[in-house]
């Protein structure tokens, strides 16, 4: 039986709804071992973006807290990586990547959102300022023999590094308009590189460098019968690492969402991810060659929207597991979010009749 979601057109639920889920798609918060590009890391966190990504808010303020568990591991190259950066290996040797490296985080996003009430180029225009403090670890195992010319250096062992503090801060605008049941968005994003970052370090919470990133979304939400799927591409561009004078390449990204309301407030479905680095890294040991990174990931997700007193409030899970990585670190991750916001003015709800009854 399909739940009849009608008060969504109005666009009293869509926006409770939409002031949960838009708010996980704040800004990139990964640890500096889940992510890709300058030894296995970069701005982007696959996954921000997802279900209901482009659909409005209300007006107002909202906050998001987000926790973020990832568990990965790489080898070769993406492995290396992370030793030549520690170890301070010239580019000019040649080198046997015989190394394991495995990372964990438990990470905890704390993003304030304003959505302004006036309209922008006749869309709605949001601004959001995330930051993040957590638990980043990681440990490389294995052996790295370096030549060059007669002299053979061989490092063998095990490596092991954790850190607890804070990371970077993450700027975002959105810009939505809304059609029916066809929502658009626009974004823009940055990095502004005030995280506890060391070179010499493992692990690091904060990326050692700034960034900016560009994209547009698309979601389909049919009030009607409770189907939704949504789509987000972007681009991100790195600045130059002062720090170990590394600059990542151009990056692509694109998050989707697909989900199912089972009544006015429960839905399920299912979120992936595709990343692909379009551009060479530069200031990369030569034996790495571009070290262009991409993954896959995909996974089930479920959410609830409910009441808090006057306020709206959203509870989510999602999931991924990634495969067909290149060039960092893979594994999987989950996402727990609680949001709250202000509850859509009862002027804006409709009457409606709901075939799945409580």
């Amino acid at each position: 039986m399909q739940p009849e979601i009608s008060v969504l057109r109005s666009g009293g639920l869509r926006r409770k709804l939409s002031a949960g889920l838009a708010a996980t798609a704040l800004a990139a918060l990964s640890p500096q071992i889940a992510r890709a590009d300058e030894s296995g890391v970069s701005f982007w966190l696959p996954g921000l973006y997802g279900s209901l990504a482009a659909t409005p808010a209300t007006p107002g303020w909202s906050v998001a807290a987000i926790y973020y568990h990832t568990s990965v591991g790489a080898s070769g190259a993406a492995a290396a990586s992370r030793e030549f950066q520690v170890g301070r290996f010239s580019p000019t040797v040649n080198i046997d990547l015989n190394l394991a490296l495995r990372g964990q985080a438990d990470l905890m996003l704390i993003a304030p959102t304003y959505t302004f009430a006036t309209p922008v180029l006749g869309g709605q225009l949001s601004a959001t300022l995330a930051g993040v403090y957590g638990r980043n670890s990681a440990s490389l195992d294995g052996t790295l023999t370096v030549a060059a010319g007669p002299i053979v250096t061989t490092r063998n062992g095990f490596l092991e590094d954790a850190l607890v503090s804070y990371g970077d801060l993450y700027p975002t605008l959105k810009l939505k308009w809304t059609n029916g049941v066809h929502n658009y968005m626009v974004y823009g994003a940055g990095d502004i590189p005030v995280g506890d970052y060391n070179p010499n370090r493992l692990a690091n919470i904060g990326i050692g460098h700034g960034a900016i990133d560009f994209g547009g979304g698309y979601t389909y939400l049919n009030p009607a019968t409770g189907t939704e799927f949504s789509g987000v591409g972007g681009f991100t561009y790195n600045f130059k690492n002062p720090d170990t004078q590394y600059q990542s390449g151009i990056d692509f990204h694109f998050d989707w969402g697909v989900s199912q309301f089972l009544s006015k407030q429960v839905f399920v479905g299912f979120v992936g991810y595709a990343y692909q680095q379009i551009t060479d890294d530069f200031g990369q040991p030569a034996v790495l060659g571009g070290f262009r990174s991409r993954v896959l990931g995909a996974g089930p997700q479920i959410g609830y929207i409910f009441p808090i007193g006057s306020n709206q409030a959203f509870l989510g899970l999602k999931g991924y597991g990634e495969f067909d990585a290149a060039n960092r670190p893979s594994g999987w991750n989950t996402w727990l979010t609680f949001s709250i916001s202000e509850a859509a003015p009862a002027s804006a709800m409709t009457p409606t009749r709901h075939i799945v009854r409580k």
